[in-house]
């Protein structure tokens, strides 16, 4: 990144033990928003304050925020990419759009300064805000998914984790910034663990245990791994996934909260249209026979730079 680049935020960092992850709407009429602008300028130093009781807990913060909630707060200009969650899909097998305005995501190797900083930045916004979504995840194992399934195999590398995720020249305003969008998805259990582990790698496409790739004469296009590759000009296009699991197995909810950063929507929404919609149409993820996204929103993440400057800015 160039010395004169804008200093993102913490979108690529290290992957945690816990994460929090708030989804929530502004409050009818302008009153109240000024809590929310005041927190952009804030939200770093209230990072600091709570990782300092933890120096080695990898406290970290990444706020994004909606296209219609972009419009309210800030105006003119809006992120070049920044619009609704388009959703994809029909019948039982759809990418559903849900309401959200802002996003925090929180990550921590203790769950303590998640839930800490998680209190005081919903304290600071009061009234302007209502929580719609909250979800605590965990890492499960060695990086696995409830399903049992490694999850984020093929996250972008440190080296070119900045290139699939940071906006560059094609949207100069937004520098260093990044696109993000989440989905909470709640899995069948009982149907999947029905199924032998055979059946279950053909439906994601890697060995369970060892998270080997399928041979292609061997792995289904219809494959989780299959419709969520991408290439582009003989180059695979690669999108960071952050996801945690999270789950209650008193009331049988068992699911994964996805979490895509990009430096642009598109890649991510074509992987859900191969998903819920097929590669060819059809040819859809059967994973989602198992699994059913219950939200769905797209979020503009500014650099730490813009963060703290829209602070002052109204449209």
């Amino acid at each position: 990144m160039p010395s004169d680049a804008p200093f993102p935020q913490s979108v690529d960092s290290p992957i945690t033990r816990c994460a929090i992850f708030l989804v929530a709407t502004l409050a009818p009429g302008q009153q109240p928003w000024g809590a929310v602008r005041s927190l952009c300028g804030d939200v770093a130093a209230l990072v600091r304050s709570v990782g300092k009781r933890v120096p080695n807990g990898n406290l970290s913060c990444v706020v994004g925020f909606g296209a219609s909630a972009w419009d309210s707060l800030f105006g003119a200009p809006r992120p070049a990419e920044l619009h609704a969650f388009r959703e994809f899909g029909s019948g039982k097998r759809i990418a559903v759009s849900t309401p959200g305005d802002l996003l925090l995501h929180i990550r921590a190797d203790q769950m303590d300064l998640c839930f800490e900083l998680a209190a005081q930045l919903v304290a600071r916004m009061g009234e302007a805000v209502t929580v719609v979504d909250e979800v605590h995840g965990f890492r499960y194992f060695d990086m696995r998914s409830i399903i049992g399934f490694v999850d984020g195999t093929e996250n972008p590398e440190q080296h070119e984790t900045a290139r699939f995720t940071l906006i560059g020249d094609e949207d100069r305003e937004f520098a260093g910034g990044s696109y993000v969008l989440v989905q909470k998805y709640l899995h069948d259990m009982n149907g999947w663990n029905q199924l032998s582990t055979e059946a279950q790698e053909r439906i994601i496409g890697r060995t369970k245990l060892a998270d080997i790739e399928l041979a292609d004469d061997v792995k289904p296009s219809c494959s989780h791994s299959s419709l969520t590759t991408l290439e582009k000009d003989g180059e695979e296009v690669k999108i960071l996934r952050d996801n945690m699991p999270f789950g209650r197995p008193g009331s049988g909810e068992f699911g994964t909260y996805f979490i895509g950063y990009a430096r642009s929507p598109a890649p991510v929404e074509e992987m859900l249209e191969n998903m819920f919609v097929g590669r060819p149409a059809g040819n859809y993820d059967r994973l989602l026979d198992f699994s059913k996204a219950v939200t769905g929103s797209l979020f503009f993440v500014p650099s730490a730079d813009l963060l703290e400057e829209l602070a002052d800015k109204a449209p």
